[in-house]
């Protein structure tokens, strides 16, 4: 063998020997598995902070008696309208926000405006049948109400009538949507509280809906009792 040949070998050998050396020191990285850039981290970082302290401003701000896991008592609810202020919340404005909840189960028939269909689901507002006596309106949504009615001078004549809530919402539920509906679109009267809805539910026996003729007696018939607050009301407020 030539000396040319083994210089040639030699030089092959020490330049594989450099390419290992190399890859050992810095591997070949694939397309799409770059590191990710320090700025995105920066960046991810900042949006971080600023979202938490907005969920935090959002749930009544951070406290450690609330989120400490470990403290004896009962932690504090941060959760706006709770604990103390739920207390002494105003019982017609607790009403009022809790019935327009509840109405949800009214609106697909009464519309969420309260003017209902014409000649099938009657209006809300401005009815006679809502701005009237409260014992016919808790009968009237404790039963139901079936066969022709007039509301407002229009006939109506809903398929099946209207259906009893009774079973499906408690006194107090009730009381909240009634309330709501007699002081929403225009409306204003006296709110009804779960104590009328349960006396008229004790005294009631009755199994099926209600017709117009039936409830007449009650059409001006208000419900006995104290009225906390709202229009009417004949409580006076603490102070």
């Amino acid at each position: 063998m030539s000396a040319n040949s083994s210089n040639l070998n030699q030089d092959t050998i020490d330049l594989d020997r450099l390419h290992a050396a190399v890859k050992r020191e810095k591997q070949d990285l694939q397309p799409g598995a770059e590191p990710v850039p320090m700025w995105v981290i920066f960046l991810a970082m900042v949006v971080a902070v600023i979202a938490g302290g907005q969920l935090g401003m959002m749930t009544g701000g951070w406290k450690f008696e609330t989120a400490n896991p470990f403290l004896a008592s009962t932690p504090l609810d941060p959760r706006p309208g709770s604990g103390a202020d739920a207390q002494t919340a105003d019982p017609f404005q607790t009403a009022m926000k809790k019935g327009s909840s509840g109405y949800a189960v009214c609106g697909g028939c009464h519309q969420g405006n309260g003017l209902g269909i014409p000649g099938q689901f009657p209006p809300l507002a401005g009815s006679e049948w809502v701005m009237g006596g409260t014992e016919r309106l808790i009968r009237v949504v404790q039963h139901g109400l079936v066969g022709a009615i007039t509301v407002k001078g229009q006939g109506y004549n809903t398929p099946g009538g209207m259906q009893a809530f009774g079973a499906a919402m408690s006194s107090t539920d009730l009381a909240n949507v009634l309330t709501y509906i007699r002081n929403s679109w225009g409306n204003e009267a006296t709110m009804i509280t779960k104590e009328m809805v349960e006396k008229v539910r004790s005294e009631e026996k009755r199994s099926q809906q209600w017709t117009e003729s039936e409830l007449a007696p009650f059409a001006e018939k208000n419900v006995p009792g104290e009225i906390p607050a709202g229009p009417g009301a004949t409580v006076k407020p603490s102070v």
